[in-house]
């Protein structure tokens, strides 16, 4: 079989339709062609002015009108719906979870009343303790002002003592000097009597004035010589004044003397 005879009526009628058309559109094509380039250009008029004509006056706009805003509409009030009831095990959790949450609520109010109360007792107990060192500085401080003033006032006693010492020591060295003097003063007046046996010793007492003056003599115990006895009885009135010493406060100490006296000395 050919090539030729495999080729169907209709597909030859559908060939010749489309070839028709071609050379239609073809021919058209160089009609309109032909008929563009014939056209004639069209002229075209110019007029010319000597003066230009005068222009409109302006005209004032008017004032654009406000118009006032119209009003707002009322807002819609969109009734909420009403919720819908939640299961028993969502209202169950949701208990639960409020009861936890205020059993933290009580339990971080219980730390904070607990921790203030422990900064307060802590805040207490530091003053106390402040209180103790300072009362404790103040008696140590008062002990050691007491010890010092106690040792200053033992230091002056002392001292004192040690100056009376001196004293009484000066005093009575000053006391035993004017008797002697005293003594020696009467024993130069002394006349023995004759015919004394062995060393008799008298005791006298004598009342002496503030001048050094005898006022009285007395014999306190004799030597078993009567002429010895008054023999010194006799040179202690002759042998006045006595010397006393200069210091007045020691007069007191020469007021009554207690003499002895022996032919030997």
């Amino acid at each position: 079989m050919t090539a030729d005879h495999s080729i169907t009526s209709g597909e030859r009628t559908v060939s010749g339709a489309l070839a028709l058309t071609m050379h239609l559109l073809f021919l058209a094509l160089i009609v309109f062609g032909v008929s563009w380039q014939k056209r004639e250009p069209v002229a075209m008029v110019a007029e010319l002015w000597s003066n230009l004509p005068p222009l409109p006056a302006p005209q004032a706009e008017p004032p654009p009108k406000v118009e006032p805003a119209p009003p707002k509409p009322a807002p819609k009030v969109q009734a909420k719906p009403e919720p819908k009831p939640l299961p028993k095990a969502d209202i169950d959790l949701r208990e639960k979870k409020e009861k936890e949450l205020k059993a933290k609520e009580l339990k971080a109010k219980e730390q904070a009343l607990a921790e203030k109360k422990r900064r307060e007792e802590q805040a207490l107990a530091e003053k106390k303790k402040r209180e103790e060192q300072a009362r404790l500085e103040a008696l140590k401080k008062q002990q050691a002002q007491e010890a010092e003033a106690k040792r200053a006032a033992q230091e002056q006693a002392d001292a004192l003592n040690k100056l009376a010492q001196q004293q009484a020591a000066a005093q009575a060295s000053e006391v035993d000097k004017y008797k002697q003097l005293i003594a020696d003063r009467i024993r130069r007046f002394i006349i023995e009597p004759p015919g004394l046996q062995g060393n008799p010793q008298v005791e006298l007492d004598v009342t002496v004035l503030p001048g050094g003056e005898v006022l009285d003599v007395k014999t306190r115990k004799g030597s078993g010589q009567p002429a010895w006895d008054a023999a010194v009885e006799r040179a202690v009135r002759r042998a006045q004044p006595l010397p006393l010493p200069q210091d007045p406060t020691l007069h007191s100490r020469f007021r009554e003397l207690n003499l002895r006296f022996r032919p030997k000395e």
